[in-house]
């Protein structure tokens, strides 16, 4: 599968937080997926265990695993979401992990709305082994 709809997209073209706002929802599936793959739970344990490692800090964190791993152009896509203008922060988020948290979501959603989802799979896959342990 190369992305749930088969639209094409200059990639060029997208701002910075429109990847992210894609990107947020490719992570937060693959979350998903993951914490159901380690066992069957009921609904309510398997959301405190999504909202564990889908919030602005703990992707603030996948960043900075994954930033020496990435790309020349992987980590222009970050640095372009990082340095995003945002104009509100939450107020349960400081700004340099929301700014973080922001390149992190650009580059899971450029990768998708490119169709690299093994790419995807592969980034995933390093924070799972780096910084998942505690949902195994």
């Amino acid at each position: 599968m190369d992305s749930l709809l088969s639209c094409d997209f200059d990639l060029r073209q997208i701002s910075p937080l429109t990847l992210s706002f894609i990107g947020d929802s490719v992570y937060d599936l693959m979350v998903r997926e993951y914490v159901i793959s380690l066992a069957n739970r009921p609904v309510g344990q398997l959301n405190k265990r999504k909202v564990n490692v889908v919030n602005c800090k703990f992707q603030a964190e996948c960043a900075r695993v994954l930033e020496p791993h990435l790309t020349e152009e992987e980590t222009v896509i970050y640095k372009r979401g990082k340095n995003a203008n945002v104009h509100c922060i939450p107020k349960n988020a400081n700004k340099d992990d929301y700014h973080n948290a922001t390149g992190f979501e650009a580059l899971f959603g450029y990768l998708y709305l490119k169709k690299d989802i093994a790419r995807i799979r592969e980034l995933f896959n390093l924070i799972v082994d780096n910084i998942y342990e505690y949902t195994k």
